[in-house]
């Protein structure tokens, strides 16, 4: 994945080509996402953005949120409600795949673009108009796997 700061600078570009605000406010709840090791709860972002802004209210994160989602900057792990930043910004429509680790609850996107092509040709075959899509695998990650092999 990209860092912080071509994560950021990506994101305010496509917001200026789009005609949109990335205002401070969201551009601080991206880089928590971003930041974060694992997907983060809403709950748990507004925790760390009242670090630096005490005054923020859940319809703050709930606000930022929903921008960044519309925006393609993140993507809501739906199984675990929770949000991990997209590893590539500014692609329509593609397809997220993700990894997610029921041990330690990373989270890695991934894309397989012929995953992503039998699923849009599946919806076609039955004239289903697909607005978004998320693939959630889980299971466990390489890491926990080892520490569970050591510890047994």
């Amino acid at each position: 994945m990209a860092n912080l700061s071509q994560l950021i600078a990506r994101a305010q570009s496509l917001c200026e080509q789009r005609g949109v605000r990335l205002t401070a406010q969201r551009e601080r709840v991206y880089e928590i996402i971003v930041q974060s090791k694992r997907a983060i709860s809403a709950y748990d972002l507004l925790d760390v953005l009242r670090e630096t802004e005490p005054q923020a209210k859940p319809p703050t994160v709930y606000r930022a949120l929903d921008f960044l989602l519309s925006q393609g900057f993140v993507h809501k792990v739906e199984s675990t409600n929770s949000f991990i930043a997209c590893c590539l910004p500014g692609h329509e429509q593609h397809c997220s795949q993700l990894l997610i680790c029921d041990s330690c609850g990373t989270v890695e996107e991934c894309h397989t673009d012929t995953l992503s092509t039998a699923l849009q040709q599946k919806a076609n075959q039955v004239n289903f108009a697909v607005s978004h899509h998320v693939v959630e695998t889980h299971g466990t990650c390489h890491t926990c796997q080892v520490a569970t092999q050591k510890m047994q």
